[in-house]
C-alpha cells in the first residue's frame, strides 16, 4: 500500500481559504491585543513596559523571518550529504528512533542529510516554543513580583504619617542593638563569612524583604542622593527601575541565542544532561538571593564598625562594592539567564517516564514561583543600594519637561548666535543680551526638594541639578540693559 503525497492541487478550495481565514483572524486578534496595550501605556505613560512590547513585536517578526528561512531552505539542507560515521555522533539520545525517510540523493551515496526534512520542521516549533515561552514567562514572573511589592505602597504611605516621623525623629539617639534593623540582622553568625551564607541562604524563604528592610535601604537611599527629610516616592522609583529591567529580560539579546544554540548542542547523550542542566537554574536562583541577602547584612555590618549610636534611623551607606565583581548590573543579566534557561528541553527522549515529566514540571513551577515571589523583589529592593542612580530616578513627566527645556534653550541660542553674526558691530551703548544656557524658560517641577543626579553612565554633563519650582510656572527671559 503507498501512500501519496496531498499537494494544494487536489485539496478543495474551501479547506484552504477556511484555514487561511483561521490564521488571518488570529493574526488580526494579536495584532489588535498588542495595539491596545500600547495606546494603554501610552495613557499611563509606561515608557519602558512599551520599550518591552516593542522588543516583543521584534522578537515575533524575528522567529516570523526564521520560520520562512527554513521552510525556504528545507530541501537544500536535507540535500547535504554526510557519511554515517560522523551522523551518528553526539545524538541526544542513546537509542533514536529514525522513521523519517532519508533524501535520495544521500541514500544512494550511503550516507545521510545533515538535517532531514522532518528535523527542520521540529527545529523551527523548537525556536517558536522556545521564544515564546521566554516572553510568556517573564510575563507572568514580573507580575507576580509586582503583586507581591504591592504592599511596598502602603509602607510608602506610612513614611509620611506623623508616628514614623516622630520614631526616627533625628534627634532621638539610640545605641544601634537597640534598632528592629540591627536586631534583625546583627546575630552571633553575622560576623563568620561561613556562618552567615547559611543563615542568608535560609532567610530568603521567610520574609525575604521585611517592613524594617524596607524602610532602612530607603532611608539610606535617601540620605545618600537628596537632603535629610526628603519625602522622595521610594516605591514609585523602584517600580519604574523593574519596568525598565523587565524590558531587558524580555528581550532575546545575542548572548542568549548563542547560549541557546550551547544548550542545542549540549542536549547530547553523551554529556548526560539530564542529570544535572535541570538543576542549574535552580541552584543559580538560590545563590543569587543568598547574595542578596548577604549584602543587607553586610551593609549592617559596616554600618556598625562606623559607629555604635544612631540618630533617628538607622543608616546604610550604598556602595557598589558589596556587589559581586562591584557590579550592580550582573545581578540583571543573571536573572536574565536564569529567567531563559530553566524552560530549555521541556521535551526529551530522557523524559518518556511519567515521574521524570513530573520532576521536570515541578522544578519548572518551583523556579517560576520562588523567582517571582522572592528573588525579584528582593532584587528590586537590594539593587537600589549602588553608589550611583539609575536614569529612572525622574518621573516621564519630569524627563520630558527637562527634554523641551533643553530643545527650546538650544533653539533661543541658536537665534541669538544667528541675529549677532547678521549685525557684527553694535555700539557700545546697545542692549547686551545674556546668551547663556538659563536664556529661555527654566524647568520646573513638583518635587519637594532640589534633587543632584549622577547617571551610571554620565555624559559631557555628569551631573544634573533641577530646581524645585511650582509646576506649570516657566521663569521669565532674562535681559539685562547697561547703561555705558
Amino acid at each position: 500500500m503507498t501512500s501519496s503525497v496531498i499537494t494544494l492541487e487536489s485539496t478543495p478550495t474551501w479547506a484552504v481559504a477556511a484555514v487561511v481565514f483561521f490564521l488571518i483572524s488570529i493574526s488580526i486578534c494579536i495584532e489588535h491585543l498588542l495595539h491596545l496595550l500600547a495606546k494603554y501605556f501610552n495613557k499611563n505613560r509606561r515608557k519602558y513596559l512599551i520599550q518591552a512590547l516593542d522588543k516583543i513585536k521584534s522578537e515575533l517578526l524575528q522567529l516570523g523571518f526564521i520560520s520562512l528561512l527554513l521552510t525556504v531552505g528545507e530541501k537544500p539542507i536535507a540535500n547535504i550529504c554526510i557519511p554515517k560515521s560522523i551522523g551518528e555522533t553526539f545524538l541526544p539520545c542513546s537509542d533514536p528512533s529514525n522513521d523519517s525517510p532519508e533524501e535520495a540523493k544521500c541514500e544512494e551515496q550511503g550516507m545521510v542529510s545533515l538535517l532531514s526534512r522532518q528535523g527542520m520542521k521540529e527545529l523551527q516549533y523548537l525556536i517558536f516554543v522556545l521564544a515564546f515561552f521566554h516572553s510568556l514567562s517573564c510575563i507572568l514572573t514580573f507580575g507576580l513580583g509586582m503583586a507581591k511589592m504591592r504592599k511596598w505602597k502602603s509602607w510608602e504611605a506610612e513614611t509620611r504619617t506623623l508616628e514614623y516621623q516622630f520614631s526616627n525623629d533625628p534627634r532621638r539617639f539610640l545605641l544601634i542593638h537597640q534598632t528592629t534593623f540591627a536586631r534583625r540582622h546583627l546575630r552571633f553568625w553575622s560576623e563568620h563569612r561561613f556562618l552567615r551564607w547559611p543563615a542568608c541562604f535560609l532567610r530568603q524563604f521567610y520574609a525575604s524583604v521585611s517592613k524594617v528592610d524596607y524602610f532602612t535601604l530607603r532611608h539610606g537611599f535617601i540620605t545618600a542622593h537628596f537632603s535629610e527629610g526628603s519625602t522622595f516616592d521610594f516605591q514609585k522609583y523602584i517600580k519604574r527601575t523593574l519596568e525598565k529591567d523587565f524590558g531587558v529580560v524580555v528581550g532575546i539579546s545575542l548572548w542568549v541565542w548563542i547560549l541557546s544554540m550551547l544548550f542545542i548542542f549540549l542536549n547530547a547523550h553523551d554529556f548526560y544532561n539530564y542529570l544535572w542542566l535541570p538543576f542549574i537554574p535552580l541552584l543559580m536562583l538560590l545563590l543569587v538571593g543568598t547574595q542578596l541577602q548577604g549584602i543587607i547584612s553586610r551593609m549592617c555590618l559596616e554600618s556598625q564598625e562606623k559607629s555604635q549610636v544612631v540618630r533617628g534611623t538607622f543608616l546604610v551607606r550604598p556602595s557598589d562594592h558589596f556587589f559581586w565583581f562591584g557590579w550592580p548590573k550582573l545581578l540583571l543579566h543573571l536573572m536574565h539567564f536564569i529567567l531563559f534557561q530553566y524552560k530549555f528541553g521541556f521535551r526529551s527522549c530522557f523524559h518518556r517516564k511519567t515521574e521524570d515529566i513530573v520532576i521536570r514540571l515541578a522544578m519548572g513551577v518551583l523556579v517560576q514561583v520562588l523567582y517571582g515571589y522572592v528573588t525579584l523583589p528582593l532584587y528590586a529592593l537590594v539593587t537600589q543600594m549602588g553608589t550611583s542612580m539609575k536614569k529612572v530616578i525622574f518621573p516621564e513627566k519630569v524627563v520630558e519637561g527637562l527634554k523641551r527645556w533643553r530643545a527650546n534653550a538650544r533653539r533661543n541660542i541658536a537665534l541669538k548666535n544667528n541675529y549677532t553674526s547678521a549685525r557684527p558691530s553694535l555700539d557700545n551703548n546697545t542692549t547686551s543680551i545674556n546668551t547663556s544656557p538659563s536664556f529661555g524658560a527654566s524647568p520646573s517641577f513638583n518635587l519637594n526638594t532640589p534633587h543632584c543626579v549622577k547617571f551610571d553612565q554620565p555624559s559631557s554633563s555628569e551631573y544634573l541639578a533641577v530646581g524645585v519650582k511650582d509646576e506649570g510656572k516657566a521663569n521669565s527671559t532674562n535681559r539685562e540693559t547697561k547703561d555705558s
